[in-house]
């Protein structure tokens, strides 16, 4: 097993603090190299120190840096699942702490062995080590061995949303399926805020939610979350992280990070599943390139709504007008520039239980599309 210790409480606080306290500009995984942080700290006290208290909810598995080479045939080209920034993704099998044996995703963060990548590393065991819930990926184990950072998630078979969503060779997502999709994202952004100690993900985009066998989202990569403000604190003040095109603009103006701050990148992503459009697409004329700003003034019109739908769809019946509608207006909420006139979580999830019913949609609905202009 790996030799990796994640210490009690009071040390997971410490370094959850120091983890989220610091918060880089968007950076790319080259300026980052250059920016000429520390190597990852590998001493014996670190090590020692690193345990996970007993009362995690999730029982994690410390893996060796051997055994997972095993499991994904040596890192082999064909056990590639994907990559980013962070390093790349093995798919294996593996043993679990509860004796079942799992097929699994392997995150290597070999690639970034700065300190700020053992800091995201550590952000993702701290907080998916402590929040169980439907929609967020599962974390099995870990490996901190040396220089090596390894995270174990379940496999997710589907991949992500963006590679449904703007793939040149899959089926166009039908629009039952989005709304599947926006649902469950949406359930598990709301459960991180209305956790005992709120959570505020900071990089909600298409390619951080996965997708089981029945279409089931989950987000994934907690590297950048946050613990939300607490007591009379309004906002966290942070230094810019995130993605361009998702990012509330008062967040990138000020720094100052809330959980609508979130919102905002659920309305993004919400007009990805609706028009089958990037959040940021410089191929496109400069005038539509950044989503939000192309949409927003479409989304309170019936007929230029309909227009901007992802034409990849098909027939009108597989895309009613009305659950087409009810979305917009969802989007055009969360995307207000005023962050504190963006609905809460709990209430876009509200507002879109409906439209995973059809035949309810209609009576769900008809406030909001009357209220549209012509």
């Amino acid at each position: 097993m790996g030799n990796c210790w994640f210490g009690g409480s009071s040390y997971i606080n410490r370094v959850s603090s120091t983890v989220k306290s610091e918060t880089p500009k968007i950076q790319s995984p080259s300026e980052r190299d250059r920016s000429g942080e520390s190597k990852l700290p590998s001493n014996a006290r670190e090590v020692e120190a690193m345990r996970l208290d007993s009362a995690a909810r999730n029982p994690l598995t410390a893996f060796s840096f051997d055994e997972l080479r095993k499991v994904t045939d040596g890192f082999r080209r064909d056990s590639l699942i994907g990559g980013g920034g962070f390093g790349r993704v093995y798919k294996g099998a593996v043993v679990a702490a509860t004796g079942e044996r799992l097929q699994v995703a392997v995150k290597v963060h070999d690639g970034d062995n700065s300190f700020q990548g053992h800091r995201e590393w550590l952000a993702e065991v701290i907080f998916l080590g402590h929040l169980s819930h439907p929609n967020l990926v599962k974390l099995v184990g870990y490996c901190c061995e040396g220089d090596h950072r390894v995270l174990v998630y379940e496999y997710m078979p589907l991949g992500s949303v963006e590679s449904h969503l703007f793939s040149r060779v899959m089926a166009p997502l039908p629009w039952a399926t989005r709304m599947k999709i926006a649902l469950g994202a949406a359930r598990g952004l709301a459960f991180l805020h209305e956790a005992e100690k709120p959570v505020i993900y900071r990089d909600f985009k298409t390619s951080n939610i996965l997708l089981d066998a029945d279409f089931n989202a989950k987000l994934s990569d907690f590297g950048l979350a946050k613990d939300g403000p607490v007591g009379d604190k309004s906002h966290v003040s942070t230094r810019i992280m995130g993605t361009y095109g998702y990012a509330a603009p008062e967040y990138i103006l000020t720094g100052h990070l809330t959980a609508m701050s979130d919102v905002y990148s659920y309305g993004v992503v919400l007009l990805e599943l609706l028009t089958g459009r990037k959040s940021l697409d410089k191929s496109r004329p400069v005038r539509e390139q950044t989503l939000a700003d192309w949409a927003l003034p479409m989304l309170t019109h019936k007929k230029k709504v309909m227009g901007i739908v992802d034409p990849r769809m098909g027939a009108d019946q597989d895309c009613p007008a009305r659950s087409v509608q009810k979305a917009a207006m969802l989007a055009y909420h969360c995307l207000s520039s005023n962050p504190k006139a963006r609905p809460l979580m709990r209430d876009i999830v509200a507002s879109l239980e409906p439209l995973q019913h059809p035949p309810l949609v209609a009576a769900a609905v008809s406030a909001d599309v009357d209220s549209l202009s012509a």
